[in-house]
């Protein structure tokens, strides 16, 4: 069975490590075009280097060109205030969108937590690359306890792996990750904050979780994560726990009273997460985009199979 055809809105850091992955690893995806805005930009370039149709006059200019008749998934790459039109022109066309922009107009995907339950939406969003990386565990402590009050996580990248669209998306990162905290997460309360560190050489993805938990016993939270460590690894190999997770305990007259939430008593765990990159595009540093490019092809193949019977 011939392959899906796909559309790559965006042709900087995400969308041309996305080109590159889909072309080299899918068996159900194969790249139509590459949509961007700079004739000049490396991504089309390389995009134009493959044998691929592209476009430097945006989605309107994609229009025009034969292959765009015969795109069924489109990925867009771009920017958070990009995203609603071109969410607008592909939904009035009936392609599926997947969303790796903060935009979160469709649902929060996070593959291994809930990307069965959206495979018929038309448009998914894959929340953040901090979120794909986090929210996982903090999922994986709420399975296992009886709430989560509160979640919080921290997401140091280089500096030189995130890119315009990146630095353009701080606010909309830190508020969708947030979100997803919550939302797919579980917690009920959640927070995100993103460091960009300029340090030479630069430093790999890393990750910190803190989650309260109430009712969580230490080695089932401890066996929660591994599992959940073991799903991640299945389509970004380079994602690891840094160290052993830490419990700390807050009962009695040692109780947290967290302003909003009140008092607060059970276990705060805390999780050191590295993510490496595959180094389909930039060095391995960047595995904030290989989680993103990951997750995004890894869900957009499974709506491939179910929506459209792919192989």
């Amino acid at each position: 069975m011939a392959k899906i055809k796909t559309a790559i809105i965006g042709s900087g850091n995400i969308g041309t490590d996305l080109m590159i992955k889909i072309a080299e690893s899918s068996d159900v995806l194969e790249v139509g075009c590459v949509i961007g805005i700079d004739q000049k930009s490396e991504g089309l370039a390389m995009a134009r280097a493959r044998g691929f149709a592209t476009s430097h006059d945006g989605v309107e200019g994609a229009q025009k060109l034969d292959i765009w008749k015969e795109i069924q998934i489109v990925f867009d790459a771009t920017s958070a205030y990009a995203h609603a039109k071109h969410a607008e022109i592909c939904a009035a066309e009936g392609k599926q969108m997947i969303d790796l922009t903060p935009a979160a107009i469709g649902p929060y995907c996070v593959p291994v937590v809930n990307m069965d339950a959206h495979l018929d939406a038309p448009n998914v969003n894959m929340v953040t690359c901090g979120g794909q990386a986090t929210i996982p565990m903090v999922y994986a402590v709420t399975r296992v306890s009886e709430s989560v009050p509160y979640a919080e996580i921290v997401a140091s990248v280089s500096s030189k792996s995130a890119g315009p669209g990146t630095r353009a998306n701080i606010d909309e990162f830190t508020r969708t990750t947030a979100k997803g905290i919550e939302v797919v997460g579980g917690a009920q309360k959640g927070k995100a904050i993103i460091v960009l560190n300029p340090a030479e050489p630069p430093m790999i993805m890393r990750d910190t979780v803190y989650a309260l938990s109430i009712g969580g016993k230490e080695d089932v939270i401890r066996k929660s994560v591994a599992g959940m460590v073991a799903d991640v690894q299945a389509y970004v190999p380079g994602y690891r726990l840094k160290q052993e997770v830490q419990f700390e305990r807050f009962m009695g007259n040692q109780a947290l009273f967290i302003p909003g939430l009140g008092t607060f008593e059970g276990t705060k765990v805390t999780i050191f997460l590295e993510v490496e990159g595959a180094g389909h595009y930039l060095p391995k540093y960047a595995g904030n985009l290989d989680i993103m490019t990951s997750a995004g092809m890894g869900t957009a193949e499974a709506i491939a199979r179910k929506k459209f019977g792919a192989a």
